[in-house]
């Protein structure tokens, strides 16, 4: 009985128990609903406030070019990946809790630019290829973050609360590092059961997150949610980045390493890993200027010419001598028997050139001004601690191995030392004798060191014409520089001539130096803030570490212009005046010019700049060749506009055809025919 009168209450108390539950489900779905319309009106109003920054920012004009890159390659992608600047203050002041969300949920905060990229996308059609809002890889790149010590991240501070996947800042002292890999940023997989839907298409994308391993992104075991089949990767659509790791300690740790101190702390010194994605590149003005010519292979290097360092002179000055130092920087390495580019600059206002190369200097890890005071090359002296050993002082040359060593004005130096310079151009080593008599060794010992190095000086026109007499014949176009000898002048790379006497300084110039005195710290132009000195100090960087090869074409063109020239400059009394470095100079810039122009192949048009450049050095040595060049032939005209930047393209096609035209007339057994352009 009572089994039964407990079975009656539960059947009749069921009804009642359904609708308590109903109800309470009903309320239970009325606040997910309200929760998730208010999530979604939440989510909904922050993507309208990043298309608004976007917009504001620039970022949209640059995401849309981005767009264009990959529209226009024939490649073909999983994924497609866009960096996206974010300043947090302003994102913050347009609106607090975007601000916060892209601080505190970076991976959460990046979907809301990933939808909202995804459906530009696809209203502007900007990426036919496009078909899933997976392919859209989004990276949000923080500007700064906030000042304060929660933002950064230090093994050195306690209690450890990192578990959040939010951004850090972190400052440390970089033990080792690894070279640079590749890894997988993105990859499409199939279905391998043929008649499953998701065997084709891009229903599964693979895309590497913040954190994650690499087996997160690829792997072998993966299986299809419909048919529970084996999947497997499209190798065509995979996407590769760079990669670096890199092994760090806290900064304080130093404290740990100074020896015996009366603190009575204990330390544990331990590294913790860093996975760099993405090492540098090249900043997005760049990327965007280079997308903006691609159509040419000669206006990215005449823009980077014109607005280069625009802290110094103003832009579309010194052109020809900005192009050259920038040639000269990204030929600079530590590999023995590399393509060096020395420059010896003639001018009449060493002031100002005096600015601009000790500007470039900063833009390399290695780049020494040498001081007139010291030794240029290693030399021996007594050691200092009372030895008696000799002791070699590595001097200027050495420590700017890899790098530039700017020595001044050559006409300060004498006869001996420029013989000295002269060798070592020449063979890029310099020996140290050491008596050994003198040092108490019983032998005489030489030490021969190796010079990586870049050379860069000039030559004061007004300086040196007084110190001795002016020839009076010259031939069209040669310059009086009698003062430096001959054999030196040939092993520098280019001679340049930069004209502007102070009496005659451009009205730009002018008001460029005054401003500069009244405020040094003034940005005077808009491109000195959109190109700044650190983002040329990463392009010079990544544009120098370049591997490039020279096609068959700029060969049969560097090769025809030098026996055609060897065959015209010559003399009575030393034969040919050009020099066989002169074929070295050619091919460093040839591919110097390659290297400027982030390309892997040295083309025509790159051999036809080092050909102009070295063609014009000559003139200024020797005066003018049958060849016959204009004054300044890389930049006879000033760049102002586009239209001004296609007129220098036609004008160095048709120095092209000329240069065909001299080679087919003058060179020995070389035919290349000029019509086949």
């Amino acid at each position: 009985m009572a089994c039964l009168m407990h079975t009656f209450i539960i059947i009749v108390a069921w009804p009642v128990l359904m609708l308590f539950l109903h109800s309470l489900f009903q309320h239970f779905d009325k606040e997910c609903e309200d929760l998730s319309w208010r999530m979604h009106h939440e989510i909904q109003k922050m993507r309208e406030i990043s298309l608004v920054y976007l917009d504001r920012s620039g970022g949209l004009q640059k995401f849309v070019h981005d767009c264009k890159k990959y529209n226009d390659s024939k490649q073909s992608y999983a994924v497609y990946r866009f960096i996206i600047s974010i300043n947090p203050s302003d994102i913050t002041e347009l609106d607090a809790v975007l601000g916060n969300y892209i601080l505190h949920n970076p991976i959460q905060a990046a979907q809301i630019f990933q939808s909202v990229c995804f459906i530009a996308i696809k209203t502007l059609s900007l990426i036919e290829q496009l078909q899933t809002e997976a392919q859209v890889s989004i990276l949000l790149k923080p500007t700064h973050l906030p000042p304060l010590p929660s933002y950064v991240f230090s093994l050195s501070a306690f209690p450890f609360n990192y578990t959040s996947q939010r951004f850090y800042m972190s400052e440390g002292i970089a033990t080792a590092m690894g070279t640079v890999t590749k890894y997988t940023q993105g990859a499409r997989f199939l279905c391998t059961e043929e008649t499953c839907p998701f065997s084709e298409g891009f229903s599964y994308i693979r895309v590497h997150l913040p954190g994650a391993t690499e087996s997160a992104t690829v792997r072998n075991d993966f299986v299809c949610s419909l048919c529970s089949s084996p999947l497997q990767e499209d190798m065509k659509y995979r996407v590769l980045g760079d990669k670096q790791i890199v092994e760090m300690v806290d900064a304080k740790v130093l404290n740990a390493l100074k020896g015996y101190s009366d603190d009575k702390s204990h330390f544990m010194i331990q590294t913790f890993t860093v996975f760099l994605r993405g090492p540098p590149f090249v900043g997005d003005n760049f990327k965007y200027l280079l997308s903006l010519t691609s159509s040419s292979c000669w206006k990215f290097t005449a823009i980077l010419a014109n607005i280069f360092a625009s802290q110094v002179v103003p832009p579309g000055t010194c052109n020809t001598l900005k192009l050259t130092i920038l040639l000269s920087l990204v030929q600079t390495c530590e590999k023995e028997n590399a393509n060096y580019l020395d420059l010896l600059i003639v001018t009449s206002d060493t002031l100002v050139i005096d600015r601009l190369l000790n500007y470039s200097l900063c833009l390399l890890p290695r780049g020494i001004r040498h001081p007139p005071s010291s030794d240029i090359f290693p030399s021996v002296s007594k050691d200092k601690h009372g030895t008696g050993s000799a002791s070699i002082q590595a001097c200027s040359a050495v420590l700017a191995k890899g790098g530039v060593c700017y020595i001044g004005d050559l006409s300060s130096y004498k006869k001996d030392k420029l013989e000295l310079l002269q060798s070592v151009l020449e063979s890029r080593m310099t020996t140290v004798f050491i008596p050994g008599k003198k040092y108490g060794e019983e032998a005489d010992q030489q030490v021969t060191i190796s010079v990586q190095t870049n050379f860069w000086s000039f030559v004061d026109v007004d300086s040196s014409s007084k110190k001795h007499i002016q020839k009076e014949n010259f031939l069209i176009g040669q310059m009086d520089v009698s003062l430096i000898p001959p054999n030196l002048l040939d092993v520098f790379g280019l001679l340049i001539y930069n004209e502007f006497p102070s009496c005659q300084l451009s009205s730009p110039l002018v008001h460029h130096i005054l401003k500069k005195a009244i405020n040094p710290e003034a940005m005077l132009y808009k491109v000195s803030q959109q190109f700044r000195m650190q983002d040329f100090e990463e392009f010079i960087l990544f544009a120098r570490n370049l591997h490039v090869e020279l096609s068959s074409e700029a060969e049969n063109l560097i090769q025809g212009y030098y026996l055609a020239s060897r065959r015209l400059r010559r003399d009575s009394l030393r034969g040919s005046t050009l020099s066989a470095s002169a074929l070295k100079i050619l091919i460093s810039l040839s591919k110097a010019h390659t290297k400027l122009s982030l390309r892997n192949k040295v083309l025509e048009e790159d051999a036809l700049i080092a050909i102009l450049l070295l063609e014009s050095s000559l003139t200024l040595k020797h005066g003018k060749s049958a060849l016959c060049i204009a004054p300044n032939p890389v930049f006879p005209f000033d760049l102002s506009d586009e239209n001004s930047l296609q007129q220098r393209d036609s004008y160095l096609m048709q120095c092209h055809q000329q240069l065909l035209k001299f080679i087919a007339a003058y060179g020995p057994g070389i035919h290349i025919n000029p019509n086949e352009e």
